[in-house]
């Protein structure tokens, strides 16, 4: 545990070993099973998570029963609900696992303290925030933009590993289209080929 997390901090920012040492003690390792919840929908999200294995998937659930993915999390990724973590308000999200996943969990009190313990942390997270809302209005411009093949590509070509992984029933929904068109698409890409 810790070594994907510290490998994923050392490509944004440098650490000694003994800031490693401190930013351990705010972590709580969590496993999670398969289609396990981490988070549902109502309650308060307590912790922000880094993904050191597995597979988490967040989204919500509207008045028809249908889910709506918002975000999947993976080996180097965190998840959680930002607003509800920050605020305390209750969550909107359900976050749960698509794969046996172990996870480091911080609360929102032990992340303010590591942010005061250890300020190269507030760098890490302006970072991640920064490409976080980066990562958001690509996805809205891809949403509203263009053709189901085209978004599927898209998706596919940034990553290849999670088409692999992920049900296409899930990346259907991530990507707003039915399963049903997801299919065709895929169906027309394979015989381009």
């Amino acid at each position: 545990m810790f070594q994907v997390f510290f490998t994923h901090l050392q490509e944004k920012v440098v650490l000694s070993a003994n800031e490693q040492a401190l930013i351990k003690t705010y972590f709580t390792p969590k496993k999670l099973r398969k289609k396990q919840y981490l988070l549902q929908e109502g309650d308060v999200c307590r912790y922000f998570v880094f993904v050191e294995n597995g597979l988490l998937r967040s989204y919500n659930v509207d008045e028809k029963g249908n889910e709506h993915m918002i975000q999947f999390a993976w080996e180097g990724w965190w998840m959680g609900d930002i607003y509800s973590f920050l605020s305390g308000e209750l969550s909107t999200y359900n976050i749960d696992s698509i794969e046996d996943a172990e996870l480091l969990m911080i609360t929102l009190a032990g992340f303010e303290e590591m942010m005061l313990k250890v300020p190269v942390m507030e760098r890490y997270f302006r970072i991640l925030f920064q490409n976080n809302i980066i990562s958001k209005e690509r996805r809205l411009i891809n949403s509203i933009s263009y053709s189901a093949e085209e978004k599927y590509t898209r998706l596919a070509a940034a990553n290849p590993q999670l088409i692999q992984r992920i049900p296409q029933n899930l990346i259907a929904s991530y990507l707003g289209i039915t399963p049903e068109t997801l299919s065709r698409v895929r169906k027309n890409l394979s015989n381009k080929k």
